[in-house]
């Protein structure tokens, strides 16, 4: 991070740890100063103190361009604050809002701290009412509001490839009118990283669908598919391989990880392409190929059992099944 995006940043996250890492004997170094060294400036009036309050998660609603995939914050990923909320019987660190108006169901809306409100709200309804959203009201505009979210989250490892471009790429075509360096400059970042970033969200949907969770396609990911999207021929091959990939999965349940997807789609480009049926694979949950089959012109199915398939039979037996389904 530069020092230039910090120092804005630094006028509303100052002081915003990660949560989770109360507990531990982390640095203070990094993104945001040490909770202790906030207080340090407050007491000797170097800082002032913003408006924190305790407040209703119900009332609150995250920010339209917040970068948390809102279906990927489950018990589990959640389950280091859950633990740490719990073992403070509070929450230690404020979320950053604005206030809203005119608006007769919520009162306020999230910029930085999406995970913190979907714990609040997780404990509320696992048995513990008691918990309430610690919030830091803040004025911003939206463009604002973005780079006070980067600041808080561009560290954070638990924030996907997937979310971060998604968020960028509004924010390219919003306050930086779809210049990329622009928006490289205003927030000191590299182009070429930047540009790679954004690739990610700028893979066709019908390759997205290939994979099995959009958190699996990630910057190197991208890197490997995204030039290839350019040729109609090899844009239309790798869609034809992205539909196998996802009948394989109904079929068998198989989830490929990302690097095994975006392998597949590569290779589909460079096979030749035959006059003969074409022979498809299911693979098993081990991920490797099960059987094989071709469909035949009278409408039935040719089926092939590699001869070390390592597969159960009842497994086996299932795979054949879905087929004939």
């Amino acid at each position: 991070m530069s020092k230039g995006n910090r120092g804005f940043g630094s006028m509303f996250t100052e002081g915003l740890d990660n949560e989770e890492n109360l507990d531990r004997s982390a640095s203070a170094e990094g993104i945001m100063a040490s909770r202790s060294q906030t207080l340090a400036r407050i007491a000797t009036g170097k800082t002032v103190a913003d408006r924190t309050e305790w407040v209703d998660p119900d009332r609150c609603r995250p920010w339209r361009m917040h970068n948390r995939d809102l279906d990927h914050l489950t018990e589990d990923s959640c389950g280091d604050l859950i633990d740490s909320f719990l073992s403070a019987k509070k929450q230690r660190i404020p979320a950053i809002v604005r206030r809203l108006k005119d608006d007769p169901d919520f009162d306020y809306e999230i910029v930085a701290g999406v995970r913190r409100w979907w714990t609040v709200k997780w404990l509320r309804t696992h048995h513990h009412p008691e918990f309430e959203y610690l919030v830091t009201v803040q004025s911003v505009t939206d463009e604002e509001a973005f780079r006070v979210s980067d600041v808080e989250n561009r560290s954070r490892k638990d924030i996907s490839d997937w979310e971060r471009a998604k968020e960028y790429t509004v924010a390219l075509a919003e306050f930086f009118d779809g210049s990329q360096s622009q928006m490289a400059e205003h927030l000191k970042l590299s182009k070429s990283w930047l540009s790679r970033l954004l690739d990610v969200a700028r893979l066709p949907d019908v390759l997205v669908q290939a994979f099995s969770d959009t958190h699996d396609i990630t910057v190197r990911v991208a890197r490997d598919i995204k030039p290839l999207t350019s040729d109609p021929k090899a844009l239309a091959k790798m869609g034809e391989e992205a539909g196998r990939i996802q009948e394989e999965r109904a079929v068998s349940g198989a989830r490929l990880s990302g690097p095994e997807v975006a392998k597949r789609l590569v290779r589909a480009t460079v096979t030749p392409t035959s006059k003969r049926q074409v022979e498809k694979e299911v693979t098993g949950k081990a991920g490797k190929v099960i059987l094989r089959y071709t469909k035949t012109r009278g409408g039935g199915l040719t089926i092939k059992v590699p001869p070390r398939a390592d597969v159960s039979r009842v497994e086996l037996l299932k795979a054949i099944e879905g087929l004939l389904a």
